[in-house]
């Protein structure tokens, strides 16, 4: 399946910004199931320096420096991506989830996903809340499974509940929030039990195939999380929409939590107060 996706972002500030530097994450991922065909990144005004990279987790980051007053930035990302459909194994049959807790046996790059991080930490009340979902012997993905479906079906998606600052604690407690806080709830569970998860940024098909519902989170930028399954890798999961996502989901960027891969980041001086707006327009062009 092929789409376009067009990520805006304004900034309008009362007073002029006189300098600014920024860092963004908004090239999608190359993957074995996922090809970025065409990437454009165009910001107004122009930049006085720009430079690209890979990070340490393997996502594209551009830096960017304005160096001139100006009231407004625009940053503007578009892409055309073709995905396959992923290939999800049979819940029943993968491993025990307990198997997962001997780390010798797992990759070094999947160990540092059970630690804490800054914004996702462990604790006995996420423990206490998962361990329904983990009976003994329990094949992982079939308790992922159950775990992303009580999240579900037990908070509410509220946009206006949490900020990208509100603490995970609070969400747990107000059982409200928006994606990124459902998969970060997701992932400080599976870490509290001992399990690799990752965070996962991307964007989700806007308009959904006939006869299938909508899902939650299109138009903007959207966020779950992927376990780690022996044999099988990283599989992505989706608290939101309760599902795991096969082919309507266009990963950007992956890391610990939100603070890794946030799309658009920076410091600036000056620009008084300032408004936001953010749209992204997702669309289907047709089977590859």
């Amino acid at each position: 399946m092929n789409y376009e996706i067009i990520h805006t972002t304004e900034y309008d500030y009362s007073d002029p910004v006189s300098v600014s530097h920024h860092v963004v994450r908004l090239g999608p991922r190359g993957l074995p199931r996922q090809q970025c065909v065409q990437h454009e990144l165009q910001i107004m005004p122009p930049p006085a320096v720009t430079s690209t990279r890979t990070d340490y987790f393997g996502n594209t980051t551009v830096f960017f420096a304005m160096q001139g007053p100006h009231e407004r930035l625009t940053v503007s990302a578009r892409s055309r991506v073709s995905l396959i459909p992923a290939s999800l194994p049979n819940l029943s049959e993968t491993p025990p989830w307990e198997t997962m807790l001997d780390r010798t046996k797992l990759p070094l790059d999947v160990v540092e996903f059970v630690f804490d991080s800054s914004l996702v930490r462990s604790s006995i009340e996420l423990l206490a809340y998962a361990g329904p979902s983990f009976p003994q012997s329990r094949p992982l993905l079939e308790a992922v499974g159950d775990l992303t479906r009580r999240i579900h079906d037990e908070f509410t998606f509220d946009p206006k509940a949490t900020t990208v600052a509100t603490p995970l604690t609070e969400v747990f407690k107000s059982k409200r929030g928006v994606c990124q806080d459902f998969a970060q709830l997701e992932i400080a569970c599976l870490r509290s039990l001992g399990l690799p998860a990752r965070y996962v940024s991307g964007y989700l098909e806007t308009v959904p195939p006939p006869g299938k519902p909508r899902l939650v989170g299109a138009d903007a930028s959207h966020a779950w999380l992927s376990v780690y399954c022996p044999e099988n890798g990283w599989i992505d999961v989706d608290p939101t929409n309760n599902l795991f996502p096969s082919d309507t989901h266009v990963t950007l960027a992956w890391g610990r939590d939100y603070s890794d891969v946030s799309p658009i980041r920076g410091v600036i001086l000056g620009g008084g107060e300032h408004s936001l707006r953010v749209g992204v327009d997702m669309v289907q062009l047709g089977e590859r």
